[in-house]
């Protein structure tokens, strides 16, 4: 009687202890929304250390030295803007200067007349390239550490311009005596270059491509980036009257009086 009672014993202890571990392993179990948690998780460390490497090979592309030729050469020419010589002259003439290194812009081409082929009645054709001084976007504008001075601001006028991307008016700065600058041709001579570090190129350019996927540059900007928005999204500053959605509603005062004129007759 002692033995059976012994190996009943004996039996419902190892019962327990499989029961226990039993519990155990139901408790270490991870759920499906867990292991992809952790696998999402796993996966947006690995997209922020290869973009943190990236920025930091880019930062070393851009700070390389540039060493200068023993023989400079001639590529092509350029084409910028200068201040008149008569504007040059005058009492404002080093302020006019200084808008100009602001919103200057340049044009390089391998031939002195600057021309690009354009389509007319079938044929090609050599038409000159169009070149003009910088507008200023309205980001630039209202940033506080914009490099405008105050009274530089009083020559620039405010534009809009229909964006077919974004389906709105978008506004930017315009100057508004661009006849005070004229168009200088000048040969583009080379007289330094930058070295090329192989495996930093190649570093760079894998890196590169696999944040430029369509996926991971989402996972960039929500995680990264700040917030996601969608692009249906508006800006308050919008003016949804000019915007392409509500173009169809536009009605002239005269044509709302006329209706209503008309609903008067019809009644009566």
């Amino acid at each position: 009687m002692q033995n059976t009672s012994v190996i009943t014993d004996v039996v419902s202890d190892t019962l327990c202890l499989n029961m226990e571990n039993d519990n155990l392993l139901l408790y270490r179990l991870r759920s499906v929304r867990s292991r992809k948690r952790t696998i999402r998780k796993d996966v947006i460390k690995q997209i922020r250390k290869k973009e943190k490497r990236s920025n930091e090979l880019w930062n070393t592309r851009r700070n390389i030295p540039w060493i200068p030729l023993d023989k400079p050469y001639q590529r092509g020419f350029v084409r910028f803007f200068v201040v008149r010589e008569d504007v040059l002259r005058t009492e404002d003439g080093e302020f006019f200067e200084g808008i100009l290194k602001k919103i200057n812009t340049y044009m390089y081409s391998e031939s002195r007349h600057f021309l690009k082929k354009k389509k007319k009645y079938g044929r090609r054709i050599y038409v000159e390239r169009e070149q003009k001084i910088k507008s200023i976007s309205a980001w630039s504008w209202n940033d506080p550490n914009f490099f405008l001075t105050h009274k530089e601001r009083q020559y620039f006028v405010k534009q809009e311009e229909y964006c077919v991307f974004r389906k709105m008016y978008q506004p930017y700065y315009e100057f508004t005596e661009p006849w005070r600058f004229i168009l200088r041709i000048r040969p583009h001579m080379i007289t330094h270059y930058k070295p090329v570090d192989f495996e930093l190129e190649k570093e760079y350019a894998e890196l590169e491509s696999y944040l430029g996927q369509h996926k991971i540059t989402g996972i960039v900007h929500k995680t990264m980036g700040g917030k996601s928005r969608s692009w249906r999204t508006k800006k308050e500053d919008q003016n949804l009257i000019r915007s392409r959605k509500y173009i169809t509603c536009r009605m002239s005062a005269t044509e709302i009086a006329e209706s209503f004129m008309d609903n008067d007759v019809q009644q009566f």
